[in-house]
């Protein structure tokens, strides 16, 4: 297997002294669906932003495609092929549909509309809706538009923080469906997730985050049949 994303021994946080992440690791193999599940402040998104170079990283390495990228900027992330959705404020709702999807690929403008076939084959219903603007479509809707945005730009690896926070049980099921969906169509993706039964049954595998550190992982069908995971985890992070 080709290894795309490659996280060792990561310590990292966002003020001096102050460790958010201590020694955490994680790979995610191509063509790969990832879950991270753990509690609260266990350091799951701050995982995804420093993979995405938006937390200082202090020890440890990160390696993309074989590159090293700490250190590296978010928009020298995005031209080599990583993709992000933070979990808030993550459209221009002042702009349409289609403008959100342009600002996806403004690093290359003249495969915009390759781009768009392929995001429309996948999110059929914002095809029909180019000229609506995104502020006044719905959670799961706006979800749609900054998965296809980050999409536009052909990603080899997809890093999703909680792409069903906030979303009804019908548009969660839809969240994780679009999620699959994309992992099948040849994106590699890391998703953390407070629901974490539901992650994990779609996941290839999962890392169980706790204190900053990678404390279980295994296969999804694994962490879902781990005693340990159930009692500690499962019962308390999402049915």
């Amino acid at each position: 297997m080709t290894r795309v994303v490659d996280v060792k021994n990561l310590t990292a946080g966002y003020l001096p002294g102050v460790n958010i992440l201590n020694e955490a690791n994680l790979y995610a193999d191509k063509g790969e669906l990832i879950g991270i599940i753990g509690p609260n402040g266990a350091g799951k998104s701050t995982l995804l932003k420093s993979i995405f170079g938006l937390v200082k990283v202090r020890e440890g390495s990160i390696t993309l495609n074989g590159e090293d990228i700490v250190g590296q900027k978010p928009n020298q992330l995005v031209s080599k092929g990583v993709g992000y959705i933070p979990q808030n404020n993550n459209v221009f709702p002042s702009l349409t549909i289609e403008e959100n999807l342009q600002m996806g690929v403004f690093q290359e403008p003249k495969n915009y509309e390759k781009r768009l076939e392929f995001v429309v084959s996948i999110f059929d219903e914002l095809g029909k809706r180019l000229k609506q603007r995104a502020g006044s479509l719905s959670g799961g809707e706006r979800q749609m538009v900054a998965m296809g945005r980050a999409l536009m730009m052909e990603p080899s690896v997809l890093l999703l923080d909680e792409p069903s926070a906030g979303l009804s049980p019908v548009r969660q099921d839809e969240a994780f469906l679009r999620v699959s969906e994309i992992n099948k169509a040849g994106v590699t993706c890391i998703m953390v997730e407070q629901n974490a039964r539901r992650c994990l049954q779609i996941a290839d595998r999962g890392y169980v985050l706790d204190q900053g550190t990678d404390a279980v992982t295994g296969t999804g069908r694994e962490l879902l049949n781990d005693p340990q995971v159930v009692g500690l985890y499962l019962g308390t992070l999402g049915t």
